[in-house]
This record gives C-alpha cells, sequence and structure tokens, in this order.
C-alpha cells in the first residue's frame, strides 16, 4: 500500500510538475515577511472562520489538541481528528478524518449530515485505506502503528492523514508513536506544511518527534497536542537552531503556494473554538 501511495505520488508529481515560481511583481502580496517581523512591516490578521478566501489559498484553524479546520475558496471544510466538537454554530463539515488511539481524537457517533468520515483504522484489524478526491481537495492516508494500553504495539492503529490543496501537501501526523519508516516517508511525499504533537510522550518523545520534524523538512510546522505549554516551549527552544519560530497570537493562519516562508517556520496557532 505504501507503495501504491507513493507511486501515487510520484505519478501526480511527473503529470504535472512543481507548480512555476510566479513573477515577483505577479506574486500575490501575503503577510509571511511580516510574519518574520521584518522592520516597517505589520503583521496582517487575516478573516477567520467562514470568511471568503482568495482561488489558492487555504485557511487553517487551530480547534484545539489535534483537531484543526481547514477551509477551501471554494468552501470544502475538512476537520482533523474530529471529537464531534468545532464550537459555536452548527457547523457540519464536508470531510473529518479521527485516529482512536485515544478517546480525545474521535467519535463513535459522528453527525450523520458529514459526507465522508475517515477513519484511521480499520475495524477488521487491516490498514485503512483512504483515497478521497472532493475536486478541490484530495485526502489520503498513510498508516502507522500504535502503542496499546498492555505495552504492545496495535498494528496500523493510527493514520496519517495528508491533505492536497490549493496547491499545497498538508499533513497531520495523528497520533504518532513511532518514528515513519522509509516507505512511509515515502508514501508522505513533500509535506509543504505539518501538524506534528509535541506533547513529549502520550505521543512520540520530543528528541524523535525533532527528528521526524527536522526529516520532512516543512516550510510551515503547526505545533500541536501540547497541553500545558512546557513541551512546546522545550520543542521551540531546540528547534530554533534549524527553524524560523513565529507566534501568531491568533487561532488561524492562511497559506497559499506562493506565501510560503523562505526558511522552514514553526508558526504557533492559539487554540479556539470556532466562532
Amino acid at each position: 500500500m505504501f507503495r501504491r501511495a507513493a507511486a501515487f505520488a510520484l505519478t501526480c508529481l511527473a503529470l504535472f510538475g512543481p507548480a512555476a515560481p510566479a513573477a515577483a511583481q505577479d506574486r500575490i502580496p501575503s503577510h509571511c515577511i511580516a510574519l518574520a517581523q521584518a522592520p516597517g512591516l505589520e503583521v496582517i490578521h487575516r478573516a477567520s472562520f467562514g470568511q471568503p478566501l482568495a482561488a489558492d489559498r487555504v485557511r487553517i484553524s487551530f480547534v484545539g489538541h489535534a483537531t484543526f479546520v481547514l477551509e477551501t475558496p471554494g468552501g470544502l471544510v475538512a476537520a482533523t481528528d474530529y471529537t464531534g466538537h468545532l464550537g459555536r454554530g452548527d457547523v457540519v463539515p464536508d470531510v473529518v478524518t479521527m485516529n482512536n488511539a485515544h478517546s480525545t481524537h474521535w467519535t463513535p457517533y459522528p453527525d450523520d449530515r458529514i459526507p465522508h468520515v475517515l477513519r484511521g483504522w480499520d475495524d477488521g484489524g487491516g490498514a485503512a485505506e483512504h483515497l478521497l478526491d472532493l475536486g478541490e481537495m484530495l485526502v489520503r492516508n498513510v498508516p502507522t502503528d500504535v502503542r496499546d494500553w498492555q505495552g504492545g504495539v496495535r498494528p496500523n492503529g493510527n493514520s496519517i492523514f495528508v491533505f492536497e490543496v490549493a496547491g499545497l501537501c498538508i499533513g497531520h501526523l495523528g497520533h504518532l508513536h513511532h518514528e515513519p519508516s522509509v516507505e512511509q516517508y515515502a508514501a508522505l511525499g513533500r509535506l509543504d506544511v505539518v501538524m506534528a504533537p509535541v506533547d513529549g510522550g502520550y505521543t512520540l518523545d520530543l528528541p524523535t518527534m525533532m527528528r521526524v520534524v527536522s526529516r520532512l523538512r516543512s516550510s510551515v510546522v503547526l505545533p500541536m497536542h501540547w497541553f500545558s505549554g512546557a513541551s512546546l516551549e522545550v520543542f521551540l527552544a531546540e528547534m530554533v537552531k534549524e527553524f524560523e519560530v513565529v507566534r501568531l497570537d491568533q487561532s488561524h493562519v492562511e497559506l497559499g503556494l506562493h506565501m510560503l516562508p523562505g526558511r522552514p517556520t514553526i508558526m504557533v496557532l492559539d487554540p479556539r473554538a470556532l466562532r
């Protein structure tokens, strides 16, 4: 299965190739330079959930714990590690992903109105396999193992979900319990954006998670699963040697292929339920 996913990624690259960089005068203005605190520039706080998006952007909102909400310009909504609660109002995502290593990463009773509920495990004991094409967004998964409550291993109990949208490849590591294998790294492909758990023990220990993040070398890293914030600070203090660190003081960020920072950047979002 990993070989099929890797082959799929390579086929897409061969067919479409990397996006050609736009000329500087044609590039859509972004706040990436401002986020790096360049002199004389001010951070622009983009519109929050539900507001219109430019055609080549995606909005990512950090709801809390391991739940993010992704919005597309065409109005598609995806939620990661969905627990059944996103915030105020009647928000019905088009697709939700879930992992069941802990009850805080899934719900056995998802809203019946959600068209696509993607579970990161297979109740039959095999490996979950998803390749969902929604037109504006493609969602796929790479299964990984998880520890069980007896100290053993439950094969394929977690999935790393990958969202291909707005020219970006966005990965959510889920409840990752081990460093991906060579085959799993290959199946993931090049992730422009990655949501990484940095709790330091419930998922991966921090040194291993740092190694994973360094190897992925994504343009944007969004920390999650950090509870009190102590493990987050340890993670940031070490990773600042390789990555720019930006604290956005807001729960959401808009990203596009031509808005990615020149230096790999960790963007710390404040968790907040949708309003």
